[in-house]
């Protein structure tokens, strides 16, 4: 594996890093973490920074130039949104324009008029290139056998009826990228699902919010009743769905370890600070041997995370396709996010009992919001279960487990 990124990146490094100094950093705004889609004068600063991104081509600039992207590296791409989580610059992942997921899934599967339609919005940072992603029902969460909305043709129409939950950025999206059965007849899901977009303005839509333990509105409840479509919203060919879903939640899955990189990044440094400049019982936290070795594995960990994000950029550059490595990296994404989390706990103790919005409160509540923001972000994008039974049979060749 050939990992040497070359001079571009860095100064695409340096760039990013002047951006956001200027732009993000030291401004009064929550942007970490899905904070972004939470508070309003939050999200319109995102959609402000999107807009900048925008300008300058960044914000899907692995996209190629006929989409409005820079067909840059995947190598820029990654140091690009390591940068971005580093420094908690908003609007690049998958509710701000729907840059991750919704946006390279049309342009592997959307018609040219779909394309046509909705990539601009995305590239441009408008808020009509705002989307969301429904996959997850009540009963159905990575069993997607068990999908109850239903999309019945009537005409030049379809007319869906059902219910999801924990959709990401329901509340602000303009999009739906939604996950329907337009076969009510079949058992068999891989017959009968369909993809279709979704005007999140349609009448017939409902939307509550679902809050996280730290107060957070990123996930939601979204009721569809007789909500009315065009049938031009489907997306390639009818009850074809899971063909596109399987490959959707890889480009999803395969986003998150530069970004949850960055963050982890960031987190490490302030933890390494604070146990530099605080003391325990009269001596710096720093020269305890169990804060020292829990840091340094946190490091370590870091670094796999690292190896293992550039192993699948490196492979998409040489022509193949990563498998089971999506779910490994969202995987470990999960384990690097929990366990930074608790060693900030254990470093912060009593200070990690005062709410992330005391003004007390140590790091700017960092480890308190990541540790309860990881309750959902365990399940997004597939559950840890999921995607062990995904590294079980693609690596180790074992059973399938459903």
């Amino acid at each position: 594996m050939d990992f040497d990124l070359g001079g571009k990146t860095d100064q695409l490094r340096k760039e990013v890093r002047k951006f956001a100094l200027a732009e993000v950093v030291g401004k009064p705004y929550h942007t970490a973490m899905l904070e972004e889609e939470s508070a309003d004068e939050d999200w319109e600063f995102s959609l402000s920074i999107s807009k900048k991104l925008a300008q300058k081509k960044w914000l899907c600039m692995n996209w190629p130039e006929q989409y409005g992207g820079l067909g840059a590296s995947y190598w820029e791409q990654f140091v690009y949104s390591e940068e971005a989580g580093y420094y908690e610059i908003p609007g690049t992942s998958m509710g701000i324009s729907g840059t991750g997921i919704n946006g390279p899934s049309l342009m592997l599967f959307g018609s040219e008029e779909q394309k046509q339609k909705y990539l601009p919005l995305i590239t441009s940072g408008d808020p009509d290139g705002i989307w969301c992603t429904a996959y997850s029902e009540p009963d159905s969460g990575s069993d997607y056998n068990k999908i109850k909305t239903i999309a019945v043709r009537s005409g030049d129409d379809y007319i869906i009826n059902g219910q999801k939950v924990w959709t990401s950025c329901a509340h602000r999206a303009r999009w739906c990228w939604l996950a329907c059965k337009t076969d009510p007849t079949s058992n068999k899901i891989h017959k009968s699902m369909s993809i279709i977009i979704v005007d999140m303005k349609s009448p017939g839509i409902t939307i509550r919010p679902l809050i996280n333990l730290s107060g957070i509105h990123s996930f939601n409840e979204v009721y569809f009743d007789n909500v009315r479509v065009p049938a031009s919203n489907l997306v390639g060919e009818e009850n074809k769905g899971f063909y596109m879903l399987i490959p959707a939640l890889a480009i999803e899955r395969l986003s998150l370890a530069p970004h949850v990189l960055g963050t982890g990044r960031r987190m490490l440094e302030l933890l390494v600070h604070y146990a530099r400049e605080n003391t325990h019982r009269g001596k710096p936290l720093s020269n305890d041997p169990v804060v020292r070795h829990k840091l340094a594995e946190r490091a370590l960990e870091l670094e796999t995370l690292r190896l293992f994000g550039l192993e699948i950029m490196w492979k998409m550059s040489i022509g193949k396709m990563p498998g089971y490595e999506a779910a490994r990296n969202k995987l470990y994404c999960n384990i690097v996010t929990d366990n930074m989390a608790r060693t900030g706990l254990e470093i912060l103790g009593a200070n990690s009992q005062i709410s992330p919005e005391s003004r007390w409160a140590k790091l700017r509540g960092r480890c308190q919001n990541l540790y309860m923001v990881n309750m959902g972000w365990f399940s997004a994008a597939g559950t840890m279960e999921i995607q062990k039974n995904v590294i079980g049979q693609f690596k180790l060749g074992l059973p399938r487990a459903y």
